[in-house]
């Protein structure tokens, strides 16, 4: 996506990321800005719920300096009921296969003030049959129980959700979906747990570790300076509690480069292949076995990683880097002991940091199982998989989904 102003040359992308809600907004102007704004941090899904002006007239074509795409793709709704059900069937479907307790209370109780129905916030909660619920909303939940479970999404449901769903709105739950199967991980890392106060709602089959600061209720430090993302200006407020949440773990990380040049590209490129093996993620995993052996990681470290063997003989970094990996996905909780052993090795800073970049890949997992993405023409597969692989794809192209790997993209 290029943003917004005057530089018509740049390229737009499908970029992912939140849908941003307007709610009865007054101005046309005030919907151009809005999309201007979102052009410019990388967002793409405006819905209008009621908007009293023409968003496509001249006046809001003129606030969003140069993004017209935004607003001609902008779905309106009468009610904002409407405009946010399928995103926080989303929200719960996703953090209930990860077991996720802070997200999925945040958006229960969101859920709830916004009239989804109890029965239906019951039935994902609980794992229960997807009998007597809309069509729609059974194919969101199966969608996830498939993509988080299985690791794949099977032909019948992928048919299903694109007949009921429509290609670009089962491309944006899907987006969602693994948009937040990012945060869970992030949130599972550092084990976000919910203000004093506040409830949380979902049952998990294991007892979150006590080793949180009291002021941010994670294992990272409050940070009170963290400024307010995009979502806070448009919303007017958010729906994390200050000093927690995903936003607030991140800022305590310093970003890709940093992180490279402290530890390394092979530890990276381990982190990468952990978070592919445990994703069952086969794309994923040949695209950066094949950079990772390019970039020096040991072939025997990657087979552990590949057979799931045991860490014995492994360096103390590398071992500590599959544990933690392994938990992250597999268990949904990492224990008191694999996170000590995590921070002395790698330091807060660096640990937050190569955490992002397990979860960045979760996320690419999400998307290239729903879509069913091959590899490239000739490409032979390096993961052993628990199912044989089709023989044709049963995503929406390869072309659609092929433009860039996950390595490009992320690293």
């Amino acid at each position: 996506m290029p943003g917004a102003g005057t530089d018509k040359t740049r390229r737009w992308t499908d970029a992912g990321g939140p849908v941003v809600i307007l709610v009865e907004p007054q101005l046309a102007e005030n919907v151009g800005t809005t999309a201007r704004a979102m052009a410019n941090f990388g967002l793409d899904r405006l819905r209008l719920v009621h908007p009293r002006e023409d968003h496509l007239g001249p006046r809001a074509r003129a606030a969003a300096s140069g993004a017209d795409r935004i607003l001609e793709a902008a779905e309106q709704f009468d009610e904002l009921e409407g405009a946010i059900s399928d995103c926080m069937l989303v929200f719960a479907a996703t953090a209930r296969e990860h077991d996720q307790p802070y997200e999925w209370s945040l958006h229960q109780m969101q859920a709830t003030a916004t009239g989804v129905d109890p029965a239906v916030i019951d039935i994902v909660r609980n794992r229960k049959p997807l009998t007597g619920i809309d069509p729609k909303d059974a194919v969101i939940v199966q969608m996830g129980r498939e993509i988080f479970g299985a690791h794949k999404l099977g032909p019948e449901i992928y048919a299903r959700a694109l007949s009921l769903l429509g290609k670009g709105n089962l491309v944006d739950v899907v987006g969602l979906m693994a948009d937040y199967s990012r945060t869970s991980a992030t949130l599972t890392a550092f084990n976000q747990q919910m203000p004093p106060g506040w409830k949380q709602f979902l049952p998990l089959p294991f007892t979150q570790p006590n080793d949180i600061h009291p002021d941010s209720r994670s294992r990272v430090p409050l940070i009170r300076s963290v400024a307010p993302g995009l979502a806070s200006a448009l919303y007017g407020r958010t729906m994390a509690p200050e000093g927690t949440g995903p936003a607030h773990i991140r800022g305590h990380g310093a970003g890709l480069k940093s992180l490279e040049g402290n530890v390394g590209r092979p530890v990276i490129d381990l982190a990468i292949l952990v978070s592919a093996r445990e994703h069952d993620a086969q794309y994923d995993w040949t695209i950066n076995e094949l950079a990772a052996v390019k970039d020096g990681l040991d072939p025997e470290i990657i087979d552990v990683v590949r057979r799931r063997k045991p860490v014995a003989g492994l360096a103390e970094r590398d071992a500590c880097v599959v544990e933690f990996g392994r938990e992250l996905f597999s268990k949904h909780n990492v224990s008191s002991e694999t996170y000590t052993r995590a921070v002395k090795i790698f330091g807060e800073r660096d640990l937050v940091d190569l955490v992002d970049v397990m979860a960045q890949h979760a996320r690419e997992a999400a998307l290239l199982a729903a879509f069913d993405q091959h590899l490239p023409a000739g490409q032979k597969p390096l993961l052993p998989m628990p199912w044989p692989f089709p023989t044709e794809p049963l995503g929406i192209s390869h072309s659609m989904w092929s433009w860039q790997s996950p390595k490009a993209s992320l690293v």
